[in-house]
């Protein structure tokens, strides 16, 4: 039987990477960057913060969607 993957803690070099992305992207709403910058930022915030998600659902025995 496979070992389930480990789930990420909050020091997690992915973990981490999501939660900047996040403040880069409320940094460029408050400071009124052009909009392109803003959705680019928030899109890479959103896919950084879903990947965080899956892989602690498969860490938690959820299934569904496929891996990349």
């Amino acid at each position: 039987m496979p070992k389930p993957p480990d789930i990420l803690t909050p020091d997690h070099p992915l973990y981490i990477e999501a939660i900047e992305a996040l403040r880069r992207y409320h940094e460029a709403v408050n400071t009124h960057a052009p909009a392109i910058e803003v959705e680019r930022l928030r899109l890479i915030a959103e896919s950084l913060f879903q990947t965080v998600t899956d892989y602690q659902m498969r860490a938690f025995g959820a299934s569904g969607g496929t891996t990349h």
